[in-house]
């Protein structure tokens, strides 16, 4: 073999090597498996032209913070033209940015400087309902074809000696009040299952399934790489109006008041999802670009969730994945091991076979993990989420620990869930405490914009919590999620078996584990509580043998130094700690130098592969 083939298979056998034991080089077609997943809120990103309010050249501003972070993809939170009286989710125009935010050329530029930092962009899709601004409803309210059945109307229950009917039933928005609001135009009825001025869309006319078809292509072509449906469960609604059995009699205008058997979870939505999936697949395959994916949203019970993946006899594919809401709905600060290790692995055992998995940590629906979870469980629920199987799904700002406003005055609250039900109760329903400024420094508005009034109030301790302080720190919240970050790209991560334990009452564990290869692991330990406790890693795992194992990762708290080994029979776990320990896979690098030895001495002999031993 000639020198210069040599030193070529050489070259091309190592960049195989490390990529394919590492696991750290996925084709385009399943870059999301494993993803770090990061929502951005744009409103409150990073204003880059001083109106107070995050816009889209804010992100691209911002791109290589989360290259840097190691995030794979963002999704942002919706940017589309509207009156935001639900900011930005009553669209009133879904082919055209919002001039709050930018230009449909400021998203495409996104588009295009994510794409030469191998990050995807991923947009928020919102199909349920539209905004009553939006042309479709201006002409349906009218009564003007195509559009007159676009949406859902009802002309409501006569009453004798009333001019106006009654609302067709008891269905109530999710906001509080009812999901009927008349129309004196058109004198009927409207649905809207949300707030008031979000009238929902007609689904069994086939022609607003055809809009939205458009509406994926057209954002498919100028480069979206994937799709988050929201609300999904909520866009079928019984055809016959019937009203829904009461659930809690106590606040006839709540939500809650009814069991919602009418107008959430009907199973025409899966059609849909299924008939959008094969849209998307096919631009994929007739343009030849990366993967697009779809997840969904629903809050709703296991089963029906599991359903967006697939139809029941695996012959239709629906979503990529929809979202999994477990560490939020059902684990909290007071959640013990058991919980965790019940929970997660319901999850797992129930997740359709050959299918990804993902865990959603946080949202802007959601009190922050800080807040949810407690501040010194900040560190723990970020190694968690990084360390289990599948896709992690990151809100803006849990990287470095931020929490909820949540003594935010009655007067600066602007979301409608919290101002529907009045300034004594606002507080518990509002959302607009997850949604406060990212907190970059410590400067003027936390550094996200030069704006005198931001259109939600700073967090007030922002100059003790923020990523200049974390950044500058000798340990941090977001050098922990960082540092996670990085070990998740381990093949053991990304390819390894599961199994937990509950170690103690309040010690959760779990080891990934490559089956192969069983003395490739991480061990994740996770102490709830605030006692110190001595816990045997055997218990969990037993082919850990008789050696020490090697810390790779602790919390901000932790009394361990990364690199240190400890004794696997009787580890001593501090209060709130949080500790990733193992062996890595087989010494993969040694693996590849030893083929890289092979490969060399074939071509020079064994004279240079002597010299070479000395490296």
């Amino acid at each position: 073999m000639s020198g210069w083939k040599c030193l070529l298979a050489v070259a091309c056998t190592v960049g195989f090597l490390a990529s394919s034991i590492r696991g750290q080089n996925q084709t385009d077609t399943d870059w999301w498996k494993t993803a770090v997943l990061y929502q951005i809120y744009p409103r409150s990103f990073y204003d880059t032209d001083g109106n107070g309010v995050g816009d889209i050249r804010g992100v691209t501003a911002k791109l290589q913070y989360l290259k840097d972070t190691g995030i794979d993809a963002t999704w942002l939170s919706p940017i589309f033209q509207s009156p935001q009286r639900d900011f930005g989710y009553d669209v009133s125009d879904f082919l055209q940015v919002d001039p709050l935010f930018g230009t449909n050329g400021d998203l495409e530029e996104l588009f295009g400087e994510a794409r030469k930092l191998g990050l995807k962009i991923v947009l928020d899709f919102v199909p349920n309902h539209s905004s009553n601004e939006h042309w479709w409803f201006v002409q349906s309210e009218l009564g003007v074809e195509p559009y007159r059945d676009y949406y859902v109307w009802h002309p409501g229950k006569p009453v004798p000696g009333q001019a106006r009917p009654d609302v067709p039933n008891n269905w109530n928005s999710v906001f509080y009040g009812s999901a009927w609001e008349w129309s004196e135009i058109r004198q009927e009825y409207y649905l809207h299952q949300f707030e008031v001025g979000q009238p929902d869309l007609n689904y069994r006319n086939p022609k607003v399934i055809e809009e939205f078809d458009n509406i994926l292509r057209f954002w498919m072509e100028r480069g979206a790489s994937g799709f988050r449906v929201d609300a999904i469960n909520h866009m079928f609604e019984d055809a016959l109006f019937r009203d829904e059995p009461i659930n809690d009699p106590s606040d006839p205008l709540s939500y809650g008041y009814t069991h919602h058997i009418y107008t959430n979870n009907l199973l025409e939505t899966y059609d849909v999802i299924g008939h959008w999936r094969k849209v998307i697949d096919e631009f994929v395959e007739q343009t030849g670009s990366d993967a697009i994916i779809m997840l969904t949203e629903a809050y709703t019970s296991m089963d029906m969730v599991l359903r967006f993946y697939q139809s029941d006899d695996g012959s239709e594919q629906r979503a990529h994945f929809p979202f999994n809401f477990v560490l939020l709905g059902e684990l909290n600060g007071d959640s013990n091991a058991r919980d965790f290790k019940y929970v997660i692995d319901r999850w797992l055992e129930n997740l359709p076979r050959g299918k990804v998995t993902n865990w959603v940590l946080g949202n802007h629906d959601q009190p922050r993990v800080g807040s949810r979870y407690g501040e010194e469980r900040i560190d723990a629920m970020n190694v968690l989420l990084m360390t289990l199987p599948g896709v992690a799904v990151t809100y803006n700002g849990e990287e470095i620990g931020m929490v909820d406003y949540r003594d935010m005055a009655w007067e600066d609250s602007l979301d409608p869930q919290g101002c529907n039900v009045g300034p004594e109760l606002y507080k518990w329903k509002s959302r607009d405490p997850q949604r406060t400024l990212f907190q970059w420094d410590d400067t003027h508005n936390a550094g996200f914009s030069t704006a005198n009034r931001t259109w939600l109030p700073v967090y007030p301790y922002y100059r003790q919590s923020n990523l200049r302080k974390q950044l500058e720190s000798d340990r941090s919240h977001y050098q922990v999620y960082t540092e996670a970050v990085k070990l998740r790209r381990d093949r053991v991560f990304r390819e390894g078996a599961f199994r937990s334990r509950a170690l103690t009452e309040q010690v959760y564990g779990f080891v990934r584990y490559l089956k192969e290869d069983r003395s490739a692991f991480f061990i994740v330990v996770i102490n709830l509580g605030d006692e110190m406790t001595k816990v045997d890693l055997h218990d969990l795992y037993n082919s850990i043998g008789d050696e020490e194992v090697r810390v790779f990762l602790v919390g901000t708290a932790s009394r361990y130094k990364i690199n240190q080994t400890v004794e696997a029979n009787q580890l001593l776990v501090g209060p709130y700690e949080s500790i990733i320990l193992g062996k890595e896979a087989s010494s993969s690098t040694d693996t590849v130098i030893g083929c890289f030895k092979l490969i060399v001495s074939l071509c020079a002999g064994a004279t240079f592969f002597k010299k070479l031993n000395s490296f």
